[in-house]
């Protein structure tokens, strides 16, 4: 029994934990700097106000995550993001291809509970800071309502990942709210005057069929939305979930004070949606349906954005620029919405998404603040103009930002650094390197790592795969959209490409060999050479033959004004002819796809952008591969067969396929592929990584989409490891992930190692994009 005698006031119980790093907020960003720094070795807690993980993802609000990949609507290939997010990501897709945001909750907390160096606290709320100098911070103060505990919190370094920035608000860091002017960067698409306009919250719902008829009485405060909402007839009894995403309120109030007005005004839209889906009469397929569930929490896309040492600005994105210091990239088109929201009147976008060639850098100095000396930026508070912004503040994109924060802390810990100092060229490097090595990818920087033994190995390999051929397989298929497939080049020639198309009567057949005007992309806004070819009715048989010296000196001098060495890929182009049929090959290989000139109205994908004003972006065309079981490649036949997959690729410091298919493939015939590494005297191995093929171009949305695999059907599953006596020393088994670490209790003495892998299935040859020893 406890008997408490009356005082005048009580204290609640109060806990202290010193880290090394304090993350505040669990979305995405500050899980992914979380888990980053705690691998890395330091002590961390990650606090957040939330029941579970995940911010905008979790299944509080139940938004896809989505970044550079853009649903597979533009044309940044091979662009999903990597490192721990991509782990997620992947690991969610092998669970959970259903996409049921409660399974993905899990993931995410198990992710974090699995770190012994993380301090997990959630229902917490932090609401004070504690300074030793104006510019540093010493502690944050917490609030866990459900325990009913006070948590003192103390560090050397802080992470905001707060989404509205409470750490860096309360402790005076310098902040934006709304629009900057053209004039202040000279940026187009901004406006002419700044003002305070932001995007707004949305809610989200999802109704599920009970097999008899429900009623619905809508609650006192629903809105009629044929009177409130203009565009009231584009709502219909099938879409639910993100798919409205449109369903937005709060640009013109505080999105930071105003959120539980704008949440209530967001209620009164959503169930005055589902009164008129069930009792308007419009909807007869509506009669079974009932609300599974309503997002108690909106959605919040934007409220305050941290000043740090460098501004991401919209020319950043558009033209695509690299900085010495970029950890992260992005690729989302630039996002920008109506203040009014789901209230904006008939003819008025709900949004504005303007796609840039391919992705972009991010640099380090806008993940800091400029005036509070050890305060990290993560999420979509990051340094950045409110048009760059539009672009940055996707989840994948942010969570990308926050892997770089993670690893980030733990160089400044073990150096003795405060973020700022971190910056400086000579300490860049080594984060850069680092976040490579966890599998983060970096635009235009390839891994160079001196402690890997494979650097000073002879690798070779059982059979390399060379490409003469891709067999057609099924029946041809009508050309409703132009394809290309991209073909990787070299300083051999392209030599004839056979293809066999199919023609309902005597027609015409354009093809084009183009390429994209800086090696990286893959917009394929450059024609070298065209050809018109003569088809008769029913099978043809056309040998295309590009003569080098139409398009060679061409090639050679685009790569040169952008100062680039690789020749990157050919789009074998051949424009829509519906009265045509093509082939279509079973066959995937790893760096090898096929594109589309075809509409994605998702993601304001209408086949070709074209802003009808200058407002800083480009025109161009959108190329974008189709969805499995769909997109694949063209059924083809080379004169002059391609070996662009060679073993030793795998030290070349690249982890997907950018410019080059950047991967040791191996030949199908080959029963039984392996690559072996060799070494003049024993080696000393302690740990082995593996870099497979998952992917990087499927976006892996994670929630309301179905997906038509739970394993990319590249990625190797099977691997032996044997050593010098031919001993088997490691295996992995049914893998699904990007990268695998194997790391051996003792150290393994061997002159050699052979990697044995096993062909992902008979149409998919085995690949792997990366192999590093490191010795004891």
């Amino acid at each position: 029994m406890i008997k408490a005698d009356a005082i005048e006031k009580r204290a609640p119980k109060s806990v202290m934990y010193n880290a090394d790093l304090v993350v505040v907020g669990g979305g995405l960003s500050g899980l992914c700097g979380a888990v980053t720094a705690a691998r890395a070795g330091i002590k961390v807690v990650l606090v957040t106000d939330r029941p579970v993980l995940g911010g905008n993802s979790s299944s509080e609000v139940r938004l896809w995550v989505l970044g550079a990949t853009s649903h597979m609507g533009n044309n940044n290939r091979w662009a999903r993001e990597g490192g721990l997010l991509d782990e997620l990501l992947v690991e969610n897709m092998y669970r959970n291809p259903d996409s049921n945001p409660l399974i993905f909750d899990t993931i995410l907390l198990e992710k974090v509970v699995n770190e012994p160096n993380i301090t997990l606290l959630l229902n917490t709320t932090v609401y004070e800071v504690e300074k030793s100098t104006p510019d540093t911070i010493s502690k944050v103060h917490g609030f866990c309502s459900q325990n009913s505990t006070h948590y003192e919190l103390s560090a050397p370094l802080f992470c905001d990942a707060s989404g509205d920035g409470i750490v860096g608000f309360l402790a005076g860091a310098a902040f934006r709210m709304g629009a900057e002017s053209r004039e202040e960067f000279g940026e187009k698409f901004a406006p002419s005057q700044e003002y305070g306009e932001l995007l707004g919250h949305s809610l989200y719902f999802y109704s599920k069929n009970a097999g008899k008829p429900i009623k619905f009485v809508a609650p006192s405060f629903a809105h009629d939305v044929t009177q409130k909402i203009p565009k009231f007839r584009s709502f219909n009894a099938n879409e639910f979930g993100c798919k409205l995403w449109w369903v937005e309120y709060g640009g013109r109030l505080d999105t930071v004070h105003d959120t539980e007005t704008i949440k209530w005004e967001l209620w009164k839209v959503i169930y005055g949606v589902w009164d008129y889906i069930k009792n308007s009469g419009k909807f007869p397929e509506a009669e079974n349906l009932t609300l599974e569930w309503v997002g108690q929490i909106p959605g919040k896309r934007e409220s305050r954005r941290f000043e740090g040492d460098y501004m991401l600005i919209q020319q950043d994105i558009v033209e695509q620029r690299t900085h010495y210091d970029d950890v992260a990239f992005g690729g989302w088109s630039i996002d920008l919405h109506p203040a009014d929201g789901v209230f904006a009147e008939i003819g008025q976008s709900s949004c504005n998404q303007w796609h840039s060639k391919g992705i972009y850098g991010i640099p380090y100095r806008s993940f800091y603040s400029r005036n509070i000396n050890n305060l990290f930026l993560a999420g979509r508070i990051i340094s950045a103009s409110h048009v760059a912004f539009a672009s940055s503040r996707v989840m994948a994109t942010s969570a990308h930002g926050g892997q770089a924060v993670g690893m980030a802390a733990k160089l400044c810990i073990e150096k003795g650094l405060l973020p700022r100092d971190l910056a400086q060229p000579q300490y860049i490097t080594s984060l850069q390197q680092e976040l490579l090595k966890t599998g983060q990818h970096i635009p235009h920087l390839p891994l160079r790592d001196d402690n890997d033994l494979l650097q000073t190995a002879t690798i070779s390999a059982s059979s390399e795969l060379v490409v003469e051929e891709l067999l057609p397989s099924g029946e041809p298929e009508t050309m409703v959209f132009s394809v290309a497939q991209l073909l990787p080049l070299s300083e051999s020639p392209l030599g004839k490409v056979i293809l066999h198309p199919y023609a309902d009567e005597p027609t015409e057949l354009q093809v084009e060999l183009r390429v994209s005007s800086k090696v990286n992309n893959h917009t394929p806004d450059v024609t070298l050479c065209q050809q018109t070819i003569s088809l008769q009715k029913g099978r043809n048989c056309i040998h295309l033959a590009f003569d080098e010296a139409d398009y060679r000196p061409q090639l050679a001098q685009l790569r040169a004004a952008q100062s680039e060495s690789a020749l990157g890929y050919v789009f074998l182009t051949i424009l829509k002819n519906e009265k045509v049929r093509l082939q279509y090959s079973d066959q995937r290989i790893t760096g090898l796809l096929t594109v589309f000139n075809q509409i994605n109205e998702a993601v304001s994908n209408y086949g070709k952008q074209e802003p009808t004003q200058d407002i800083g972006v480009d025109t161009f065309e959108f190329w974008c591969p189709q969805r499995r079981p769909a997109g694949k490649n063209l059924a083809l036949k080379l004169d002059s067969p391609f070996n662009l997959f060679q073993a030793n690729h795998l030290r070349n410091g690249l982890q997907r396929p950018t410019h080059q298919p950047n991967a040791w493939v191996a030949s199908p015939a080959d029963a039984h592929p392996a690559v072996q590494l060799s070494w003049d005297s024993p080696q000393q191995i302690r740990e082995l990584v593996l870099h497979f093929d998952t992917d990087f171009d499927h976006p892996m949305e994670t929630v309301l989409m179905s997906h038509p695999e739970n394993e990319m059907p590249f990625c190797v599953k099977n691997v032996r490891i044997l050593n010098d006596q031919k001993e088997v020393i490691a295996e992995i088994k049914d893998n699904h992930q990007s990268q695998r670490v194997i790391t051996f209790r003792e150290p393994i003495e061997t002159t050699s190692l052979t990697i044995q892998v096993e062909h992902p299935s008979n149409v998919v040859p085995a690949a792997l994009f990366e192999v590093r020893c490191y010795g004891s």
